[in-house]
């Protein structure tokens, strides 16, 4: 896909698959994912991060749909990175200055790394960060609306 390159953390994938707050803003980077304006950039374990999540969203989960989900994000060919080299080390580092999960970190230094913006909805997590790792990460409500709106949506 070409296009601006945005990191996207589990808690942004996951609406794309569940009705919770936040699903319009989730489904608009989807969208122009789709029509080519953004190519999206994960870490490699986004994927296991929203199965997870989206199997224990709902207690009665069929299995046939956990499996569609995961062939669904297999399907979109997002760009996802393996934690080597810099990147590695870059995440380490921001998990430590920030005393954050190595998870949350991998996505934040990937979005240092491509010089990208990292989209989340976890509010917490964005509270957490030193001012030099929160100028690559933007809540969810803060994607720009003006690709929606140039063609209608």
């Amino acid at each position: 896909m070409e296009g601006e390159r945005v990191v996207l953390d589990a808690s942004v994938v996951v609406k794309w698959f569940v009705v919770e707050e936040g699903r319009e803003e989730a489904l608009a980077i989807r969208d122009d994912y789709i029509d080519g304006r953004v190519s999206i950039c994960a870490p490699h374990l986004m994927p296991f991060e929203v199965l997870n999540a989206v199997r224990y969203s709902r207690r009665d989960l069929e299995p046939s749909t956990l499996r569609a989900i995961a062939r669904s994000l297999a399907l979109y060919g997002f760009d996802l990175y393996p934690l080597t080299g810099e990147y590695a080390e870059l995440t380490a580092e921001v998990a430590l200055r920030n005393g954050i999960t190595v998870y949350d970190a991998s996505y934040v230094a990937l979005a240092r790394l491509l010089g990208a913006t990292m989209y989340t909805a976890d509010e917490k997590l964005i509270a957490l960060l030193s001012e030099e790792d929160r100028a690559y990460v933007a809540h969810l409500s803060e994607y720009p609306s003006a690709r929606r709106q140039s063609d209608g949506r």
